[in-house]
């Protein structure tokens, strides 16, 4: 059975457009001091990063992120030096573009991103997180408690879920990430590892429905 031809019910898909919706924080766009890149299999980050770039919203720029467990045949170098390339493909200067290639999850994003930036003398006060679209919200939570002295905004590829599965590809690997952040948003926080979010009781029926239906394959190990 291929990705595209899983069976989702209308009540999962109605879930999952919610969670859809509650990862992404709406924020307005503002200048900022430095872009974290956050890296992923989403191709369309890199993209979004250097059109950013060029519309002037930072200066710099750090690509974020080690080898890819989803599609490694996609990051033979890892994530970093392929967003990178794409995003210098697009018209960004390699100078403004700087690297960091250990991170193996969010935290290490910001906090590796965090190191290289200095090195580099830089020391923002507010940064541009670019991610997927529905990592917004857990990558603001992230950098908020890893780096409060920081004020963050989220800027992703504007796309609708709809056409965003097209690009994708794989509906049930979407649905289980949706499913598996909200877990994290309602985890992390007393793992010490990000802030506290507003979790309305529509999106956690929507979650529960979505994991009882067996869209578990994102979730985090249960604690020993």
């Amino acid at each position: 059975m291929s990705p595209r031809s899983v069976r989702i019910s209308d009540a999962q898909w109605t879930a999952a457009h919610l969670l859809w919706r509650y990862h992404h924080l709406e924020q307005s766009r503002k200048s900022c001091d430095a872009a974290i890149v956050l890296g992923s299999h989403d191709l369309g980050v890199a993209e979004c990063a250097a059109d950013l770039y060029q519309q002037g919203w930072f200066p710099y720029a750090v690509f974020s992120g080690a080898g890819n467990p989803i599609r490694p045949e996609l990051f033979p170098d890892g994530e970093a030096v392929k967003f990178r390339e794409l995003a210098i493909a697009a018209g960004m200067p390699p100078e403004r573009a700087l690297l960091e290639r250990r991170a193996s999850n969010t935290g290490e994003n910001i906090t590796l991103s965090r190191t290289v930036l200095a090195e580099a003398g830089i020391h923002p006060k507010t940064v541009t997180l670019v991610c997927r679209p529905y990592d917004q919200r857990r990558a603001y939570a992230t950098c908020r408690k890893l780096w409060p002295q920081v004020e963050p905004v989220c800027a992703s590829q504007v796309i609708g879920f709809d056409d965003y599965l097209d690009g994708i590809g794989d509906d049930r690997l979407l649905v289980d990430m949706l499913v598996g952040d909200v877990q994290r948003i309602l985890e992390y926080p007393s793992r010490g590892f990000a802030i506290a979010q507003p979790v309305p009781p529509a999106v956690l029926d929507a979650f529960t429905v979505l994991r009882d239906a067996g869209f578990t394959s994102r979730l985090l190990p249960e604690r020993g």
